[in-house]
Parts: C-alpha cells; sequence; structure tokens
C-alpha cells in the first residue's frame, strides 16, 4: 500500500470538483450577473414587440363565450383542472383567464385571440391558432436557474446545494494548494539560513 500523499490528493479532489461544477459556476455567475445588472442582460437578448393592437383590425375576428374559451382551455392543458380567474381584463381587453397547475390559457373574448402563459413563456394565438408571438420570461428563468440549479423545481434545490458545498470545498483546496509551496519554500529559505 503506497504512502498517502495529501498534495496529491487535494490536485485530484481539486481538479475532478472543478470539472464537475463548472457549468453551475457558469450558470450561477451568469444569473447572479443578471440579478445585479438586469436591463443590460435584458437589453442583449431577444423581446417580444408584438403589437396587440392589430387585435382590433383582424380581418376575421370570432367573439367566443366562456364555454368556447373553456374548451380551448382543456385542449391546451389536458387533464388539468381548469379555474375561472375573477379576473376579466388582460392587457385593457375583456377576457376569459383559466389557471390551471400548468399554466393559463386567456381568451379575448371580442376576437378570439389567446394567450398561453406557462411560468417562462407567453404564447399568442390567432382565433385559428397560429402563433403570432413568443415571449420568454428571462427574469424568471434565470432567478429559478440561480435559487435551484435547475429549470423547474422538481429536482428542489439540491443541484445547487452540491454545486455549493463543491465550491467550498473547491476553494479550500485552491487555497491550500496555493499556499502549500509558497510555506514549503519559506520554511526551506530558513532552514538554510539557519544553516549558512
Amino acid at each position: 500500500m503506497g504512502k498517502f500523499n495529501s498534495m496529491r490528493t487535494f490536485k485530484s479532489l481539486h481538479g475532478w470538483l472543478g470539472m464537475l461544477i463548472l457549468p453551475w459556476i457558469i450558470m450561477l455567475g451568469f444569473t447572479g450577473f443578471y440579478l445585479n445588472h438586469s436591463k443590460f442582460v435584458l437589453s442583449l437578448l431577444p423581446s417580444s414587440s408584438y403589437d396587440e393592437r392589430q387585435f382590433d383590425d383582424w380581418a376575421n375576428p370570432q367573439a367566443v363565450d366562456e364555454r368556447e374559451a373553456r374548451n380551448l382551455a382543456m385542449r391546451i392543458f389536458p387533464l388539468t383542472h381548469q379555474r375561472l380567474s375573477s379576473t376579466t381584463r388582460y392587457h385593457g381587453r375583456a377576457v376569459y383567464m383559466f389557471k390551471s397547475d400548468s399554466g393559463q390559457v386567456i381568451v379575448a373574448r371580442d376576437t378570439g385571440h389567446y394567450w398561453v402563459k406557462t411560468t417562462f413563456t407567453r404564447r399568442t394565438f390567432d382565433p385559428m391558432g397560429r402563433q403570432l408571438d413568443k415571449k420568454i420570461y428571462w427574469g424568471r428563468m434565470f432567478s429559478r436557474l440561480h435559487e435551484t440549479g435547475w429549470i423547474n423545481k422538481s429536482l428542489g434545490t439540491w443541484l445547487v446545494d452540491i454545486a455549493a458545498i463543491s465550491l467550498m470545498i473547491f476553494g479550500t483546496t485552491g487555497l491550500v494548494l496555493f499556499l502549500s509551496p509558497r510555506f514549503r519554500r519559506m520554511k526551506n529559505r530558513r532552514a538554510r539560513r539557519a544553516a549558512a
């Protein structure tokens, strides 16, 4: 059995931890930068600029009632319980708004246009079901990534917890690897001076 070499162990641990947590270091760094400088980061990302005033001049508007709106919501998010919200306006329009665990379906009463909202996106559709626009809620996404290390909460926070513990070990082993040769050189210099 070979002699235990602490420096070799620290180097190996430091290297493997660095490779393991590199994606989370980059992600946590970027999302942390976003949290401090959100306007700057958002200015670099694609954003939605769809003008919903086009609904008012739509060639074939299709007014809908609550039953038709509920059927649409059930087609979009099947197998989920749809609750009609008390909110009756969205973006200045009279709407039916259905909420479920999967997201929201918001239907414009007068034109039949509708929006499908999830945690991170909002898609806009015409009355025939053609997608007109897609908006990504970058802020929500970056905050979730920063808090949980993953895009949804299904994994809890354990990925970020592992990355945080690994970063502490990574920092400690890096400090040892940085200081150890310096202390050794300082000790050797003192020994040479004492011998001279």
